[in-house]
């Protein structure tokens, strides 16, 4: 049966099946959580709990460094837990939404089996050996998938979730204008009257740390224009959530169909692309630019990629080296050459 004529009831049937008999359920997302991985990550442990009485943990790697991220999670009341050094073994149930196993943007034990893989980006090859598997990669977030559940399980959804479900959808199609369905935006509809404006607005507009404002600066000191592609990178980083922002950002100068913005962490460097040209795919190009060694996809408007930093990389001149060849591969795979690049902000 093709994925797309499964039907509502038969997913939630599926998952009930096995999340039946479970008592602890671990919810793992993301390095560094988004808004929609930690709403989807609320959505989950609400089913969990009102249809199965489920003793539920959210756990992550990494910090959650934006500050609407960090204001979410707060409301949200969520006690997240460190991956590392956790027993896995405790939870008869585990499951992993808006991340997939194998992608390199999630830190997972791969000899333990996953129960359960919830998720919107395309479906990679670790992830079918999950028990349930629910990737739906036209969906333009997960957020939207455990509405769906919800809503098929007839579960009324508190105010504090729904919120932030629509914040999670929110983000992840950037106002319903970026790779948005139509099941997007019946979610959206559906859940929005649910909502607290109030507390979205808080959330959406946190109060920033000064040290947002350093890295925008570097990052536009630094960004270069080919034509219509801008280009950036941030230098090393705590967390990769600004590398996405900046790239977000990038994309909406004047003239720009490309952008491509970077940062190294922990000797690793992250990449995000962004784009609205619809004749070449932005999850194909970063998988290109994550190679062998590295990580890289997503969609076709929005894609990032992971790739360790060698050896020859890791002091200041070779890392300059090593970014200015990706970024050369990443101009050959997005259009013809224009030569030498010009400041995007030019006194």
């Amino acid at each position: 049966m093709a994925a797309a004529a499964i039907s509502r009831a038969t997913r939630l049937r599926r998952l009930y099946g096995v999340l039946d008999g479970g008592r602890r359920l671990l919810i793992i997302m993301q390095n560094n959580p988004d808004p929609d991985a930690l709403a989807a990550a609320a959505g989950l442990r609400l089913l969990a709990n009102e249809m199965h009485d489920m003793s539920c943990s959210v756990a992550h790697s990494g910090a959650i460094g934006r500050a609407e991220n960090q204001a979410l999670v707060k409301y949200l009341g969520f006690n997240t837990r460190d991956m590392e050094g956790l027993e896995l073994e405790r939870f008869d149930r585990i499951a992993m939404v808006d991340a997939q196993p194998g992608a390199g943007n999630v830190s997972f034990d791969q000899s333990c089996r996953l129960d359960i893989v919830i998720d919107h980006h395309p479906i990679r090859r670790e992830t079918r050996s999950a028990r349930v598997t629910d990737v739906r990669s036209r969906y333009g977030a997960t957020s939207t998938i455990l509405w769906e559940y919800l809503d098929e399980a007839r579960i009324e959804i508190p105010t504090r979730v729904a919120t932030a479900l629509v914040y999670g959808i929110r983000s992840d199609t950037q106002d319903l204008g970026r790779e948005s369905t139509r099941a997007d935006i019946d979610a959206y509809l559906a859940l929005y009257p649910g909502a607290n404006q109030r507390a979205l607005g808080r959330i959406m507009s946190a109060d920033l740390p000064r040290s947002y404002f350093a890295l925008l600066r570097i990052a536009l000191d630094q960004a270069l224009l080919y034509g219509n592609r801008a280009v950036t990178h941030l230098g090393p980083l705590e967390a990769p959530e600004m590398v996405a922002e900046v790239a977000d950002f990038l994309l909406r100068a004047e003239g720009v169909e490309w952008s491509m913005a970077s940062g190294v962490i922990d000797d690793w460097l992250h990449i995000s692309l962004r784009t609205t040209d619809t004749e070449r795919h932005a999850g194909k190009i970063a998988r290109n630019l994550g190679g062998r060694k590295g990580f890289g996809g997503g969609h076709q408007a929005l894609a990032a990629a992971q790739i360790p930093l060698p050896d020859s990389a890791l002091e200041p001149s070779g890392l300059r080296k090593y970014v200015g060849r990706l970024r050369r591969r990443f101009l050959r795979a997005t259009g013809p050459s224009v030569g030498r690049g010009e400041p995007l902000s030019q006194s």
